[in-house]
């Protein structure tokens, strides 16, 4: 038995599901979000809640059970909340600035990075050494965070590079003489 799955999936006052098939759409204040469930769940609105149940009692259905359970709960969180990434910036030298769209680093590298925000996420970048990525799509916001972060992961020694906000760099100790 999934426990995730067991709980429904309560709707906030603003937000409105509906089911057609095997697809449920949500509406909120952010927007709209759709997911296609496998045909090994039903889905059902009642009483303010969307439900997921197996169809049947075999292994993929119950993976899938909590699975698509996870991704309808993403998809009302991100259209009342939406999901927020903070990434910080340590190293001398080492900045942020937004141009329009495009998100400017300068990371040590022998040139500046320019990064083009997709469509549907929005990066700030509040202060020189804080980047901030938002939107209603909790997988777009994780991957363009990511995406920063790649330009330049901290490293061990110094702790410089670009690391999610609360994050623990393992430190190493440098040579000895």
């Amino acid at each position: 038995m999934s426990r995730i799955g067991k709980k429904a999936v309560d709707l906030p006052s603003g937000v409105t599901a509906s089911v057609s098939g095997q697809s449920i759409e949500v509406k909120g204040p952010k927007g709209t979000r759709s997911f296609k469930a496998t045909d090994d769940v039903t889905l059902t609105v009642e009483d303010n809640a969307v439900s997921v149940t197996p169809r049947g009692k075999s292994k993929r259905a119950r993976q899938q059970w909590g699975m698509s359970r996870t991704m309808v709960a993403n998809l009302v969180t991100g259209v009342s909340e939406g999901f927020k990434k903070e990434l910080e910036i340590q190293g001398v030298g080492y900045r942020a600035q937004m141009q329009g769209n495009t998100l400017r680093l300068n990371l040590g590298l022998s040139h500046d990075v320019d990064y083009e925000a997709p469509e549907g996420v929005t990066v700030t970048a509040p202060k020189q050494t804080e980047i901030v990525v938002e939107g209603i799509d909790e997988q777009k916001v994780g991957q363009v965070a990511a995406e920063i972060r790649d330009w330049r992961k901290p490293e061990p020694y110094k702790g410089k590079g670009i690391r999610y906000k609360g994050e623990f760099i393992f430190r190493k100790e440098g040579k000895k003489k």
